[in-house]
C-alpha cells in the first residue's frame, strides 16, 4: 500500500469509492455534504435521515477538483494497493476565515475491504503533516453523527469531540 497525490485523473476512481460508500452508509453523510448539496438530510418524525443528493455526484466531482487543482490551499491523497488500485482517499485544506488559518480534514475514506489494514492512518497522518508543514497548527475534521467507527478512529488519533451542529427542520414554523 503506498499514499500518493491524487491526480485529475484519479477523480472518477474517488467519487467511485466516496459514492459507494455513501450509498452503503448513509450515516457518513455530515453536514458538510448537506451544504454542499451531495447529501439530503430530511427530518422524519424528529430523527434526521440521510441520502445521496440526485445531482451529488456532479457536485462531489466540482468540489473533488478543485481540491486536487489547487495546491495552494489543499491536496487530495491516494491509498494504491500493490495492484495500482486506488482503495481510499484523504482531502484537506486549508480554511482562512479564523483567527489564524486552520486546517480542515475533509475525508478519509477506505474501501471497506481493505479497513484495518493502516491505510487510514497513513492517509490521515500525510494530511496533518502537509499541514503542518504548512504552518498550521489547528486542525479539525467533521463526521457524520452516528458514523460511530469513524469517530472512534479519528479518537485513537487524537482528535476529541469539541461542538455540535445542529440543522433546523424546514418544516417547523
Amino acid at each position: 500500500m503506498t499514499i500518493q497525490v491524487a491526480l485529475r485523473e484519479d477523480a472518477e476512481a474517488l467519487a467511485d469509492i466516496f459514492f459507494s460508500h455513501l450509498k452503503s452508509s448513509p450515516s457518513y453523510i455530515s453536514h458538510g455534504e448537506m451544504q454542499m448539496g451531495v447529501g439530503l438530510g430530511k427530518f422524519v418524525d424528529g430523527v434526521l435521515c440521510t441520502e445521496v443528493a440526485p445531482d451529488g455526484r456532479e457536485k462531489w466531482m466540482k468540489y473533488i477538483l478543485m481540491h486536487i487543482e489547487d495546491e495552494s490551499f489543499a491536496e487530495v491523497w491516494k491509498a494504491v494497493d500493490d495492484h495500482g488500485e486506488i482503495v481510499g482517499f484523504c482531502v484537506a485544506d486549508i480554511e482562512e476565515d479564523g483567527d489564524e488559518p486552520f486546517g480542515m480534514v475533509r475525508d478519509v475514506l477506505v474501501s471497506p475491504t481493505f479497513r484495518g489494514g493502516g491505510a487510514g492512518g497513513a492517509l490521515l497522518k500525510r494530511a496533518i503533516s502537509w499541514l503542518r508543514s504548512r504552518g498550521i497548527k489547528d486542525i479539525y475534521l467533521e463526521s457524520g453523527k452516528d458514523n460511530h467507527a469513524a469517530h472512534r478512529f479519528f479518537e485513537k488519533r487524537g482528535f476529541h469531540h469539541v461542538s455540535e451542529i445542529f440543522k433546523l427542520d424546514n418544516d417547523f414554523e
